[in-house]
């Protein structure tokens, strides 16, 4: 079993602090010329890049890539802990002061009032939401403010569109049923497929972005993530259609060259060969 010490013993905290001091004199004068350019602008697709690929380890259960990949993605945090401590905003053991009494406070029933009492996990969300929005509230500004503030809009679009959904929901500005959401999706479908054909190509964009949001708040009402869905979905087309190229080249042939209804056979196979052989991408997503 894992522990938070090797047998060198190489405690986490000690590595920890050699990981801060590495990145700083990576950032200091005569440092990396590359890491001493970069600003917070500049390391914004790099840190989207590491989660994803967290994410990819994860789903492909790569515990040697998901350790490196963490650190990678542990990297991106320090990276910006160092310049905002550069520039005096704040340092990474603000960051972790500021971590570990948000999770002593949304946990007040290990570390509060209610510690030691028996407490379901959905009592525990509810307590982490009400506590959340407890601390927004202390933090938000004078004047009219959107529920939706609390939506980041660089969010994947799927995700963004599942909590914007949810939070909708919270004022009960929502669907009362999953049957009106599956209506509401032919409807969508069927207002593209009239734009597709008047050849309208903005009006197509619009409702294409309309049919994906709805078919979102679908998955939401089905009690699916969304975005970890449509991940599953992609590694599942991804397997398939490599099942495919491997059928045609033991075939002697090329997907290319195939006709519709024969690319259609082999995805029919890939399909049949993928299901026989147990394979599924699921993933359930449940986060505070």
């Amino acid at each position: 079993m894992a522990t938070n010490e090797d047998p060198a013993g190489t405690s986490a905290e000690s590595a920890f602090a050699e990981a801060v001091r590495i990145m700083a004199r990576l950032r200091a004068p005569g440092g990396c010329p590359w890491d001493r350019e970069q600003t917070f602008e500049s390391i914004r697709p790099y840190t989207v890049e590491e989660t994803y690929e967290v994410l990819d380890a994860i789903e492909r259960q790569n515990w040697g890539d998901l350790q490196e990949e963490l650190g990678d993605l542990l990297l991106q945090v320090l990276f910006y802990s160092e310049m905002a401590a550069e520039s005096g905003h704040f340092t990474i053991g603000d960051v972790l002061q500021t971590l570990n009494e948000k999770l002593i406070r949304r946990h007040p029933h290990v570390f509060g009032e209610m510690a030691g009492k028996s407490i379901s996990s959905a009592r525990v969300l509810g307590n982490w939401e009400r506590i959340k929005a407890e601390e927004k509230d202390g933090k938000a500004p004078a004047g009219a403010k959107s529920i939706l503030d609390d939506v980041p809009r660089n969010l994947p679009a799927a995700a963004e569109a599942q909590k914007l959904g949810r939070k909708a929901a919270k004022v009960h500005f929502d669907w009362p049923t999953i049957e009106g959401l599956f209506i509401k999706l032919e409807e969508e479908a069927a207002e593209l497929r009239q734009e597709v054909a008047a050849g309208d190509g903005q009006r197509s964009f619009e409702e294409a972005g309309d049919l994906l949001f709805t078919a979102v708040q679908l998955a939401r009402h089905a009690g699916a993530d969304a975005e970890m869905a449509l991940r599953d979905a992609n590694a599942k087309f991804r397997r398939r259609f490599e099942l495919m190229e491997m059928e045609s080249a033991r075939a002697g042939t090329t997907l290319d060259a195939l006709t519709p209804d024969q690319l259609e056979m082999l995805w029919a196979n890939a399909k049949s060969s993928d299901f026989s052989e147990g394979s599924s991408d699921g993933n359930t997503s449940s986060v505070k």
